[in-house]
């Protein structure tokens, strides 16, 4: 029994150590989730697809393109966004702020500005139809 107590007591103090990495691992990137995707009734091959990011406190997106058709509107829903296009400087934008992308983008960055409170977005894509959205940069 004592054994048993002791093994427990100790995978416990693990288990408080262990966690607090994996929650931040796993915290460091974003989700994203289509909302709305339909064909544009009158721009053939075109599609008009929405998409929720979510960042957690302190998460970034990999570096990556966009597609080379991708037209792109985003509004930031909450919190703060640091978002750098191309050449452009980087540049945070707060909720109720907004920007757009040109088609073929590079985003070099793009990420929660803060660490301590979570941030959302709104991307529109105006993109043809059957392309990926974004292409990751390589490693």
């Amino acid at each position: 029994m004592i054994l048993r107590t002791y093994s427990a007591a100790v995978m416990g103090a693990m288990l408080a150590f262990i966690s607090p990495a994996v929650v931040a691992a796993e915290a460091t990137h974003e989700s994203v989730s289509v909302q709305f995707q339909h064909a544009l009734p009158n721009a053939a091959g075109k599609k008009l697809v929405s998409v929720i990011v979510d960042y957690p406190a302190g998460a970034r997106s990999a570096a990556h393109r966009h597609a080379k058709s991708a037209f792109i509107y985003v509004y930031v829903l909450a919190g703060s966004i640091r978002s750098q296009v191309d050449d452009e400087p980087a540049k945070v934008y707060r909720a109720g702020e907004s920007w757009f992308e040109m088609p073929g983008a590079h985003h070099k960055v793009s990420e929660n500005a803060s660490s301590a409170e979570p941030a959302k977005l709104l991307a529109l894509f105006v993109v043809e139809s059957g392309e990926a959205l974004t292409i990751p940069d390589p490693h």
